[in-house]
């Protein structure tokens, strides 16, 4: 329940921002949001603490909010959010899915909240530890002038080896000398010297598997932990979906605050299912996993040398062993496979088990397999145990055992990947469930490799397992959430579905949609379904839509680069150097030269593929046309998708309608919205698709649109 002193802050705190913003106008979409916001978080129940396992969240401080561009989403959860943290004793973590609103959020937002609200907050961005300098493995390069290439060589065979060019030498001491001279604070992103590489930075980075945490000389200066701490002391934490995600497949509070401690406001939510679906996925190369395991026992060696684990290294020798005949077993039995022709000019060839069932006669090939992998990992996680009780009982010289527990982090990430995949490819669904995505691919490219990979389907279940039950409350939002007007989509694929007491609330736009755009339908002669007859009719319509003399921008956007890349070549010559084409220069200097044609009082078109349909703000004259060429349709052609796929088919569904039409329609309104950004703007938006009239799915997708007067 909501006290009286939270609505009496809420509405000061609110007037003061209000009285701060030039210009200011009420909104009562962004009241209505602040309100139900708050409302939502204040309903955690009272029992919630850290130390209650028997808490579990059944979404009754959970609320879903669609909130349309001009709403001032992040200025409402923002308010509402830090607040309720502060009175109930949580912190606020925001996660969003592109580093460019986690900018705005921490470069914009929040310090003009702090500076103008009222309310004393302190605020943080979180990033995950490979972001961060680990001190101690710098030192250990830089410094070991005795070693050859920096001491990046190594006696254990199975580690990769690289060698380090003269400038990367001349760069690690640089980066040395700077952090030892606090004029580099060891994150990465503030780093102003030369760049350093990829490969670079993951020699010097800080790596969960090769970190000695407390045990380290270098612990207090470490970057990373002195992150961790200020997370600690902090009201707001802003993260992303990635990193949030690692936290709770990890248990959660391993980088983050533990759920139970957190009111989370998810916003761009509408990518959570996919980049969780992503994130629960596991996959490992079978050449690397023997190469591996055929060269274990020289590092088990060298190990036992240095602490007497005699025992250990003989259980893991065991199983590095047994393990590695199972893998060879593997090589042979997919050399000989029916699954990958001989004579493919393909790069990568896919086998992917049918319904994410494994083929019978591969049954008790993936059992032991997997039996063998768990027992390793077991095996070296006792290992690991081993190595840091030496270390702690060693109080002299650590040299040596630091050396080797950092060699060592790579053994058991190869271990930890092996025991993902294999424990997962034995895993069968509970009923109901969705199946796991199972599959085998043939790589071609530099040797012959296999890659073993699996997947959920649907990440619906582990959120809902690993996140929604255990924390202290969430708001979900974006600018589209509901898929042809229903919130079921969003809550099926994250899981919140199975919480039944989770809200959702659609807001009003404050545009008049009525008065400033018109929505136009062209009568093509061909639809996509010929696809070179439909580029043939976009590139005729295109000058009929476009004024060429008018000094205005257009944006068109295409779902295939091939169709885009036809159409622009086919134009009329006139037409041709007004357009600016995605790919052909980086995002930024494409809209800068936008900006500058219209600048010049010049007209200009932005060509783009679906990264432009979402997210690009072009405001006013920048925008006064939206041309979509085709709708967003997305075939089931990955392994994920299909499987998936096959599971609503054998369920009695329509994959098309349950997959393929939401997508479409949340992608759809996405691209209309780029019309639209400010009271002001006015425009139309042109799709050059008829399937939008003839179709039966094509009334639900306009009616998800916004009405916009057609013409």
């Amino acid at each position: 329940m909501l006290t009286e002193q939270e609505k009496s802050a809420i509405q000061t705190h609110y007037k003061a921002l209000s009285n701060a913003l030039n210009g200011f106008r009420p909104r009562k979409s962004q009241r209505e949001m602040i309100a139900e916001i708050a409302k939502t978080l204040s309903q955690v129940p009272e029992n919630n603490e850290e130390d209650d396992k028997s808490f579990e969240q059944t979404g009754e401080s959970i609320v879903v909010i669609e909130g349309p561009t001009g709403v001032g989403k992040s200025l409402a959860y923002l308010l509402s959010g830090s607040i309720l943290a502060q009175t109930r004793g949580k912190k606020l973590l925001v996660s969003s899915a592109t580093i460019a609103l986690q900018e705005q959020l921490v470069y914009r937002d929040l310090p003009f909240l702090a500076e103008n609200s009222g309310i004393k907050i302190s605020f943080a961005l979180a990033k995950g530890r490979g972001r961060y300098l680990c001190p101690y493995r710098l030192y250990q390069i830089t410094q070991n002038s005795g070693q050859k290439d920096l001491g990046f060589e190594t006696p254990f065979q199975f580690l990769p080896k690289s060698k380090t060019s003269k400038e990367d030498k001349v760069l690690l001491n640089e980066i040395a000398d700077a952090f030892e001279q606090r004029t580099f604070d060891g994150d990465r992103d503030s780093w102003t010297g030369d760049t350093i590489s990829i490969d670079l930075w993951q020699k010097i980075n800080n790596d969960r598997h090769s970190c000695l945490k407390n045990d380290c000389p270098n612990r207090a200066e470490c970057p990373f932990f002195k992150a961790r701490e200020m997370l600690d002391s902090v009201d707001i934490i802003v993260a992303n979906h990635d990193l949030l995600l690692s936290d709770i497949d990890m248990g959660g509070g391993v980088i983050l605050p533990p759920p139970i401690n957190c009111f989370y406001c998810i916003d761009e939510a509408h990518h959570l299912p996919a980049k969780a679906v992503s994130r629960f996925a596991a996959e490992h190369s079978l050449a690397d996993a023997v190469k591996f395991l055929d060269s274990f026992p020289s590092f088990s060696g060298s190990l036992t040398a240095l602490i007497d684990t005699p025992e250990l290294a003989d259980k893991a020798d065991e199983a590095a062993s047994e393990l590695l005949q199972h893998c060879k077993h593997w090589e042979t039995l997919l050399g000989q496979s029916d699954a990958f022709p001989i004579d493919s000019n393909s790069d990568e060839t896919v086998w992917l088990w049918e319904n994410g069932v494994v083929p019978d006669e591969l049954a008790d090939l993936v059992e032991n397999t997997a039996r063998c992998a768990i027992i390793f990992s077991g095996s070296l996680n006792k290992l690991q145990d081993a190595l840091s009780n030496a270390r702690q009982n060693n109080k002299n010289d650590n040299k040596e055992l630091d050396k080797v527990s950092t060699h060592f982090s790579y053994a058991i990430s190869v271990a930890d990947s092996l025991y993902a995949v294999w424990k997962m490819m034995t895993q069968t669904p509970k009923d109901n469930e969705p199946p796991l995505a199972k599959w085998v691919v043939l790589s071609r490219k530099d040797k012959v490799d296999y890659r073993f990979c699996v997947s959920p389907v649907s990440a619906a279940q582990d959120l809902a397992d690993k996140l929604w039950r255990h924390c202290a409350g969430a708001v979900l939002t974006s600018a589209t959430l509901r898929a042809v007007g229903s919130f079921d989509t969003l809550l099926q694929r994250t899981g919140l579905n199975r919480l039944p007491k989770t809200a959702t609330l659609a807001l009003d736009s404050p545009f008049d949609f009525q008065k400033q755009g018109e929505l136009y339908i062209p009568p093509l002669a061909a639809n996509p379904k010929t696809p070179d007859l439909h580029t043939s009719e976009v590139v005729k319509w295109l000058p009929k839509l476009i004024d060429a003399t008018a000094a205005v921008g257009t944006l068109v956007l295409f779902t295939s680069r091939r169709q885009m890349e036809e159409v622009a070549f086919r134009l009329p010559e006139h037409y041709q150097p007004l357009v600016l084409m995605q790919g052909d220069r980086p995002k930024s200097q494409l809209i800068a030269e936008h900006h500058k044609a219209l600048s010049e009082n010049r007209p200009s078109i932005i060509f783009g593929l679906d990264s432009f349909a979402e997210g690009l703000d072009l405001p006013g004259n920048a925008c006064v046309q939206v041309i979509i060429a085709k709708l967003p349709f997305a075939m089931p052609d990955d392994p994920v998708a299909k499987t998936f796929a096959e599971w609503i088919r054998e369920r009695g569904g329509n994959p098309f309608m349950e997959i393929s039409v939401p997508d479409a329609s949340i992608k759809l309104t996405q691209a209309v919205g780029r019309l639209i950004r400010t009271e002001g703007d006015f425009g139309r938006v042109s799709i050059l698709d008829t399937r939008l009239i003839t179709a039966q799915y094509g009334k639900k997708l306009l009616d998800a649109l916004p009405p916009f007067r057609r013409i």
